[in-house]
């Protein structure tokens, strides 16, 4: 694993936890949702609503790009 998958990696896993962390307080708070379906929630709606990170191997090395649904296109941060 390189340098640019390993911080992908963290960059999703982070996105990931703060969206799940905060739809869960959102959905335990907001709707009458009990039990299992509180978390089940927070995850299919976290999963949806992060951005994509991937390391790819291009011609001028590797490069990291991300995909989000609330932005055009794909954005190469490094």
């Amino acid at each position: 694993m390189s340098k640019l998958q390993l911080r992908a990696f963290i960059y999703q896993l982070l996105c990931f936890a703060i969206l799940f962390i905060g739809i869960r307080y959102l959905v335990d708070k907001y709707s009458n949702l009990t039990g299992i379906w509180i978390p089940v929630t927070a995850f299919v709606v976290g999963t949806l609503l992060s951005p994509k990170f991937q390391a790819v191997k291009t011609k001028d090395g590797e490069r990291l790009f991300m995909k989000w649904i609330f932005m055009k296109g794909i954005k190469v941060l490094k």
